[in-house]
């Protein structure tokens, strides 16, 4: 009777034995899958976080090329009031347009000519409508887009022509150093078009490192969290 009570009892040892090691397997089984998903997942996120911060510098070269370089080199940079003295169609200047592959014709466009004084010291200078024009056709106010429909650029040139002559002032960009004999109605690159071109790009950077340093952190955090774990066991 007391053999069969002492296996009984070894019996019921080696079974809470045997659950306490299935359940102690259990747990490292299931502490490995979760380990394994956090580190798959703590990947994705350094990787989004790198190409965040590679997209940023991209955007700063390409920003910095464009806008950044043209902002430096616009010699525009006084805002004065102007007095319109004349508005006239002095002629037409030809150009091209595409009609398909491999495919172009010819047309026209009427140039318009603006000349505007400055009140300020009287000058009298060639209005443009913006940097653009002066690299264009530094003749013309504007140059329309060149298309098969003549009639339609002489209408829009011809309307354009009457709201400048309807105007008796307006605000346009000189260059302050007089060198330049003519001033522009708007500027293209302004500070605004400078910091939203720098804006953009500097947050990326900040959202890209961000996502960096909270998963570095996150990973120090777990391993202090693991020696802390190991040393009260």
């Amino acid at each position: 009777m007391f053999l069969w009570a002492g296996s009984k009892v070894a019996g019921g040892q080696s079974d809470q034995s045997s659950v306490y090691l299935r359940i102690r397997e259990n747990d490292v089984l299931d502490r490995r899958k979760t380990e394994t998903a956090l580190r798959a997942g703590e990947d994705r996120a350094v990787l989004l976080g790198l190409s965040m911060v590679l997209l940023s510098v991209m955007m700063y070269f390409v920003m910095g090329i464009t806008v950044l370089r043209s902002y430096s080199d616009s010699v525009w940079t006084d805002e004065v009031s102007c007095t319109v003295l004349n508005s006239t169609v002095v002629g037409l200047v030809n150009c091209s347009y595409s009609c398909g592959p491999e495919c172009r014709r010819s047309s026209s466009y009427p140039c318009l000519q603006v000349y505007v004084s400055l009140n300020s010291t009287g000058r009298v200078l060639l209005l443009l409508h913006d940097e653009e024009t002066q690299d264009g056709d530094p003749q013309c106010f504007f140059t329309p887009k060149c298309h098969r429909d003549q009639a339609a650029a002489s209408a829009l040139v011809h309307n354009v022509s009457e709201r400048l002559a309807s105007r008796h002032s307006v605000r346009c960009f000189v260059d302050p150093t007089e060198r330049a004999y003519s001033a522009i109605l708007r500027r293209v690159y302004d500070r605004a078009a400078v910091f939203h071109s720098l804006f953009w790009p500097t947050c990326t950077l900040i959202g890209g490192s961000a996502i960096i340093a909270m998963v570095k952190l996150t990973q120090y955090l777990s391993i202090v969290s693991e020696r802390h774990r190991r040393i009260k066991t």
